[in-house]
């Protein structure tokens, strides 16, 4: 077998040949060198060769797809267009998703019990029989195509042009986790990213109301430290007000840095909403997303950072309400209940 030419960049073109043309044989030695070579590929092997590959993934087998789609992913992270990329890891990730989901429910149908766990191979013969093979590869490579799809979905462009297909596939993937106990996190975050939706955040200790608008924070701890920020920083409102270093790092700047909180996060309704959890948390009122902002009930400290270090989060204030727009959005809110844990 005689291949293009060496690296990557050949590995690509030779593996992409082998694909079109539905060349086992060939497909699985320039699989195989795909992996070898990626690790000293240079930087214009990985952006051409990125595209290349998420453009034939429908093509490639089921075991291997997913093993490709982290490769592409991981030239995404390292300069790759990924818009360019998006379709075709997207497509892959909701054939998992709903392979994983179909796996689930016959896997309670026929007897149930723990779901077997995924390793390097393919799934076992017992497995396929119970389940079916796409379903089972579904299950088999669900975590390989997280890794895939959140270095692409880490990206704006990437999340906007999946619009509300990343509804359906959460809805998929929750059922997944339900059935089978383990959790996607990662994935299941980064579907719910939320870019340039307002939110309007009451500040309950001084009855003030402040109009603010966020872009792909990951979690709450982000969201947590960027609005300290905005607002003690801003000197809206009295608190600890983070440092540059906390802030930017929770912005684009890699690592991490101790914080302590400003503030007790907490829903429309009095309830606690967790550093853990992410914006999506946050109740809707009127189309809105509403937060209440409490004393801290006790002092926390935790490292200040992104929950995806590949996505830029931002969090823009607006502007401070008025008396009586604030007054209107605080008959909104329930007394707070008793903050434990």
């Amino acid at each position: 077998m005689i291949f293009s030419k060496a690296g990557f960049g050949g590995a690509v073109a030779d593996f992409e040949a082998a694909v079109v043309a539905q060349d086992a044989k060939r497909s699985g030695k320039t699989f195989v060198r795909l992996q070898e070579t990626f690790g000293q590929a240079k930087e214009e092997e990985l952006l051409a060769g990125g595209p290349r590959l998420a453009a034939v993934l429908e093509q490639v087998p089921p075991g291997p797809r997913a093993v490709v789609a982290v490769l592409v992913g991981a030239c995404v992270e390292r300069g790759a267009d990924a818009e360019r990329c998006a379709p075709g890891v997207l497509a892959g990730l909701r054939a998992a998703v709903e392979g994983a989901a179909a796996f689930a429910e016959a896997w309670a149908a026929t007897g149930g019990g723990a779901f077997p766990e995924p390793d390097a191979g393919e799934p076992g013969a017992e497995t396929v029989e119970r389940a079916g093979f796409e379903a089972a590869v579904g299950w088999w490579t669900l975590r390989q195509w997280e890794m895939a799809a959140v270095a692409l979905l880490n990206h704006r462009a990437v999340r906007a042009g999946a619009g509300g297909d990343r509804d359906e596939l959460l809805q998929l993937l929750t059922a997944v986790e339900h059935a089978s106990g383990q959790q996607f996190r990662s994935l299941g975050y980064a579907l719910q990213v939320l870019d340039g939706e307002p939110l309007v955040a009451l500040h309950r200790p001084s009855g003030t109301g402040y109009a603010l608008r966020f872009f792909g924070i990951g979690d709450n701890f982000q969201l947590h430290t960027l609005l300290a920020d905005a607002l003690i920083g801003g000197g809206h409102v009295q608190g600890y007000a983070p440092s540059p270093q906390e802030v930017a790092v929770c912005r684009e700047t890699p690592g991490q840095v101790d914080t302590v909180g400003s503030f007790e996060l907490v829903a429309p309704d009095g309830a606690r909403l967790w550093n853990e959890g992410n914006p999506a948390d946050i109740p809707l009122v009127d189309g809105v997303r509403l937060l209440v902002l409490d004393e801290p009930a006790y002092r926390r400290s935790w490292p200040a950072g992104r929950f995806f270090p590949g996505m830029r989060g931002d969090l823009i204030l607006e502007r401070a309400l008025e008396a009586e727009e604030t007054e209107r959005w605080f008959a909104h809110v329930s007394p707070a209940k008793e903050l434990t844990g």
